[in-house]
């Protein structure tokens, strides 16, 4: 693990490759889970607030549980998370062609909103655990992601390269910079 700033991150950053395929997984992330996406302090706010520029994106089983339920529930573990239909499918998850989307994103990429997407879902494979002191940014690995490893693979993509942008978005320029000399004298060291 690298130490930066108030992080300490896992090599497996620079050692694991990513590049998310659509085309192969479906975005099944968006279905699969025991709980909703994860939520940092002041998402589910704002969320609410961009809530009129979604929902025509949502269908009608998404529009009633946020009706009956709102954009969030506390999980089992305590964590504020998006809300899910039917225990398992992100409530602003929509299928086209067979592959599932967020309708925050599609907002966002469309110029309606300026939130992308909650922060966990932007940094995914990156898992972020609090601790009093520093955040550890670990690697998470899902059977569902094996797509995205080898298509990582044929690209020769870091995973820390793939997250850039959201990376950025959580911890600044500076710190990205810092994480990206850390690679490089980790690739010089052990490659």
């Amino acid at each position: 693990m690298v130490e930066i700033f108030d992080t300490v991150v896992s090599f497996e950053f620079f050692e694991q490759m990513f590049c998310c395929d659509l085309a192969q997984c479906k975005g099944k992330c968006c279905y699969y889970g025991d709980s909703g996406a994860p939520l940092e302090e002041g998402e589910a706010e704002k969320i609410a607030e961009i809530l009129p520029e979604i929902l025509k994106y949502l269908p009608e089983k998404s529009k009633q549980v946020i009706e009956n339920q709102g954009v969030s529930f506390v999980d089992c573990q305590g964590d504020t998370v998006t809300s899910i239909v039917e225990g398992k499918e992100c409530v602003f998850a929509f299928v086209k062609n067979e592959i599932y989307f967020c309708a925050m994103e599609k907002a966002y990429n469309e110029g309606l909103t300026n939130f992308p997407k909650p922060i966990s879902c932007h940094l995914y494979p990156a898992r972020l655990e609090k601790f009093k002191d520093f955040t550890a940014v670990n690697f998470h690995h899902w059977d569902l992601c094996g797509c995205a490893k080898k298509q990582g693979k044929i690209l020769k993509l870091p995973a820390y390269q793939f997250l850039k942008k959201p990376l950025i978005r959580r911890f600044g320029e500076a710190w990205y910079n810092e994480l990206k000399q850390a690679a490089e004298a980790y690739y010089k060291e052990f490659r």
